[in-house]
C-alpha cells in the first residue's frame, strides 16, 4: 500500500479513535505511526500503523488482559479494514502491554517447544486471539522436529505444539483456562 493511502487510513483511525475517546470519557492520548520504526524483535511483528495510548486510563486499556485495547482494536479494524492490503496489519498498544505479551508468549513457546520434543508428546496451550496464536507458530516456525496446528473453535480455539511426526489424538486446551481477549490481527475478506 503507498504511503499516502496508509496516511489517509490513519486519518480515518484517529477520526474514529477522537469520537471514541471523547464520547467514552477516557483520560487517554494516542499516537498513530505509520510505517512506525522497526525496533528489537521480528520483522513479522511491524504493523502498517501503530497507535498507543497513554494517560490516566491507559491502565484500563491493558487491563483483563488487554480486553479493551482488543475491542478497540476490533472496532476500527472493522471501520477501516478494508483500506489496508491482505497482508499489513493494524496494532494497538499502551504501557508496553502488545511487547510485554508478545515477549511472553515467545517465551512460553520455546520452553513448551523443549517440553514437546524431551517428552514427544504434544502440548495444548490455553485458548488465545488470532494474534497470540500467530506468534506462537511465528515462532516456531523454523523448528525442524515441530509442527502447530491452532484447534477449536470461537472462543475454545487454542494452539498446539505437535512432534514433527505425531499422529496421535489432539489434546484439550487446558481445563478451566479464560480465554484471551479475542480479535482479529487485521480484518479478514
Amino acid at each position: 500500500m503507498a504511503l499516502e493511502d496508509k496516511i489517509a487510513t490513519a486519518k480515518e483511525i484517529n477520526e474514529l479513535l477522537n469520537n471514541i475517546v471523547r464520547l467514552g470519557g477516557f483520560r487517554v492520548k494516542y499516537r498513530i505511526a505509520v510505517d512506525p520504526p522497526a525496533n528489537e524483535g521480528p520483522e513479522w511483528d511491524h504493523p502498517a500503523i501503530l497507535v498507543d495510548f497513554s494517560g490516566p486510563d491507559a491502565a484500563q486499556l491493558v487491563a483483563r488482559g488487554g480486553e479493551l485495547l482488543h475491542a478497540l482494536e476490533l472496532v476500527t479494524i472493522e471501520a477501516v479494514g478494508d483500506m489496508l492490503e491482505e497482508d499489513e496489519r493494524i496494532s494497538f498498544d499502551a504501557l508496553g502491554f502488545r511487547q510485554a505479551r508478545t515477549d511472553e508468549l515467545v517465551m512460553a513457546a520455546r520452553v513448551a517447544a523443549e517440553k514437546v520434543v524431551k517428552t514427544g508428546a504434544p502440548y495444548a496451550f490455553a485458548p488465545m486471539n488470532s494474534r497470540e496464536r500467530r506468534v506462537v507458530h511465528l515462532t516456531l516456525k523454523e523448528e525442524p522436529e515441530l509442527r502447530t496446528e491452532s484447534e477449536g473453535e470461537g472462543p475454545a480455539r487454542h494452539l498446539v505444539i505437535y512432534p514433527k511426526d505425531y499422529r496421535g489424538k489432539a489434546p484439550e486446551a487446558p481445563a478451566g483456562a479464560r480465554p484471551a481477549a479475542r480479535g482479529p490481527a487485521r480484518r479478514r475478506r
